[in-house]
């Protein structure tokens, strides 16, 4: 099967510079209903404002849904400080030491952009001496300095910053020649690229999907409920997630991950036994994972009292929730198997 890997990377480059926090996803849904529009696939949204693609497959008696979601971790201004500065809460799990030293974009509510960096308070050595070095990263101990004239909450608050406004991440996205891609945010929006990449290997070669299939392009995974209402005809779910790589979880950013649990349940063993044996007669490279933290859109919807089987794949990552890195052999496998499966 011949993979459309350029296109894939070059459609994922474009929508991470897009910044989506969790509940600031509008624009890059725009994208990805222009992406479908180019493609001829017809769409429509959920009340919450998913996109979802529906496909009539060769059989017709079955139906899968597939999901990916465009949310990525991010924050909100919880306090304009007296200096002048901005505390934050955090969208999704990371750590605040990941982002030490990241530069932000402040979006406000009527649609100004202000830059500014994300440091502990106390962040000069030459000032505060060992104090910079032992003090916890914790959110009441950053802050956002405003790459602007400011000095109290009143200068801030006269940009028409305030509590609530949506803070992004710079991405850093980089392909190195030597197959790797790295950036922030690769959870999940590599797993929309690859979505993508298989419409257009539908497209291309004039074919269905095997049975039936939803395609849900979700907004909320990163704060648990992005796949919250299901068609009832959908029979199974499968989740397209980061595999994860790291001593205890297996993972080798070359292959396909496929998940048999989570800290929230186990994965349906009937369906994962057909992704491994369909991985196996294509002579796709995966992965099974078992993850201590971990949660799909799948396993979302199973908690909320979904009646279907479900699964979860996807490519594995480096340093998930932090400055991730893959690798486009595992970017191949991925899609790959998506074809060969669905």
């Amino acid at each position: 099967m011949k993979v459309d890997l350029s296109y894939a990377v070059e459609f994922c480059k474009e929508i991470l510079e897009i910044p989506s926090p969790a509940g600031y996803t509008e624009l890059v849904m725009d994208r990805i209903a222009k992406e479908l529009d180019s493609l001829g696939i017809k769409y429509f949204y959920s009340k919450k404002g998913c996109v979802i693609v529906r496909l009539e497959g060769e059989n017709t008696t079955y139906t899968r849904l597939l999901s990916a979601h465009v949310d990525t971790l991010g924050a909100v201004v919880k306090k304009v400080k007296s200096n002048g500065r901005l505390e934050l809460m955090n969208i999704g799990g990371y750590a605040w030491g990941s982002v030490e030293g990241e530069n932000v974009t402040i979006h406000t509510l009527d649609g100004r952009e202000y830059e500014g960096t994300v440091l502990p308070n106390k962040a000069s050595v030459h000032v505060y001496g060992d104090i910079p070095r032992e003090m916890a990263r914790t959110a009441e101990n950053m802050e956002v300095r405003l790459d602007e004239e400011v000095y109290s909450e009143q200068d801030t608050r006269a940009l028409g910053i305030c509590q609530g406004d949506f803070v992004s991440y710079y991405t850093k996205t980089k392909v190195t020649e030597s197959g790797y891609i790295k950036s922030r945010y690769l959870d999940d929006k590599l797993c929309v690229a690859q979505v993508f990449a298989y419409l257009k290997y539908l497209k291309d070669n004039n074919k269905k999907p095997n049975n039936n299939l939803y395609i849900y392009f979700s907004n909320f995974e990163e704060v648990g409920h992005g796949v919250s209402e299901i068609p009832n005809d959908v029979d199974e779910f499968v989740a397209l997630d980061i595999g994860l790589v790291a001593e205890d979880a297996h993972g080798d950013e070359k292959k396909v991950s496929i998940a048999a649990r989570d800290n929230k349940t186990v994965y349906d063993l009937k369906i994962r036994k057909k992704l491994q044996e369909t991985a196996e007669a294509n002579g796709i490279n995966y992965t099974v994972g078992v993850y201590n933290r971990y949660g799909s859109d799948a396993t979302a919807s199973i908690l909320q009292g979904a009646d279907l089987r479900y699964a979860c794949i996807g490519p594995n990552v480096d340093a998930t929730h932090h400055y991730e890195r893959t690798h486009l052999d595992g970017v191949i496998e991925t899609i790959k198997l998506l074809i060969a499966y669905l």
